[in-house]
C-alpha cells in the first residue's frame, strides 16, 4: 500500500489582507512524493472540506484512476466531460472521489473537484494497487 495525504486549507477561497482572492489548493502526498491540486469553487468541494479529516483506501480501477467511497453524500453538479485529463479530481455519483493519472475519453459524468497542477509523474508515483489516504485540512497561514 502507498501512503497517499491530502492537505486543504480551511476555506475554499481566501482573502488576504490586501482582499486579493488566494485558491484553495490540495497537497497530495505519496510516499515523500507531493502534488499540488487547485479546487474547483463549488459547493461539492465545500461539502468534501466539511468532512475532513479522513483517512481512506483508495482502489486502483482500469489502470487509469484511484478512487474511494466516502460515508457520506456530497451534493453534485455532474457533467458529461467527455474526455478525463491525468490529475483531474472529481466525484462519480454522490459518494465516490476519483483521482485519475491517465487521459481517454468517457461516456460519464462526474462532478469537479479539482486538478493536480503538475500531474507528470503522477502515475508513476501513486504507484500499483490500493493507496491509504489520510484527508486533513491545512493550516491557515494567511
Amino acid at each position: 500500500m502507498i501512503d497517499f495525504k491530502f492537505s486543504l486549507s480551511d476555506t475554499l477561497y481566501q482573502r488576504t489582507t490586501k482582499g486579493e482572492q488566494i485558491m484553495t489548493t490540495i497537497l497530495f502526498t505519496v510516499n515523500d512524493k507531493m502534488f499540488e491540486a487547485t479546487l474547483t469553487e463549488n459547493a461539492t468541494t465545500q461539502a468534501f472540506i466539511e468532512q475532513l479529516p479522513l483517512e481512506l483506501t483508495m482502489k486502483d480501477l482500469n489502470a487509469n484512476e484511484k478512487y474511494a467511497n466516502l460515508n457520506q453524500t456530497l451534493p453534485t453538479q455532474s457533467e458529461q466531460v467527455e474526455f478525463i485529463e491525468n490529475g483531474d479530481f472529481m466525484l462519480y455519483g454522490d459518494n465516490t472521489i476519483v483521482l485519475f493519472y491517465e487521459d481517454f475519453t468517457t461516456p460519464y459524468s462526474y462532478t469537479r473537484l479539482g486538478k493536480v497542477n503538475n500531474s507528470k509523474n503522477l502515475k508513476r508515483d501513486l504507484g500499483q494497487g490500493n493507496a491509504v489516504v489520510r484527508a486533513e485540512l491545512k493550516d491557515n497561514n494567511i
